[in-house]
């Protein structure tokens, strides 16, 4: 089972999906900000695993690519895309 957890988010675009609407239900903290360790956490949740998963990296990128997610220079904190734009329904 657990091999089939992590082939669902083998797929680049889904597993940014994912990581967004993590982020979009994930409590925000000054300004918009959503600490970057609480997504992960869920997301490797998701994995039933350990930490180093390359789904997250990569999801992560694709989201920043496309700007869905948009990344602090520190790396420690996200914020979502701009208002009003859907991209969780495909």
């Amino acid at each position: 089972m657990k091999l089939t957890d992590q082939l669902a988010f083998a797929d680049p675009e889904t597993a940014a999906r994912k990581l967004v609407e993590i982020a979009a239900a994930t409590p925000a903290v000054q300004d918009g900000r959503i600490y970057i360790e609480r997504i992960n956490a869920q997301f490797v949740s998701l994995l039933k695993g350990s930490r180093g998963h390359p789904e997250f990296g990569d999801g992560l990128r694709y989201a920043i690519e496309r700007g869905w997610l948009w990344m602090h220079e520190s790396g420690t904190y996200l914020k979502l895309m701009p208002p009003g734009q859907d991209l969780l329904s495909s």
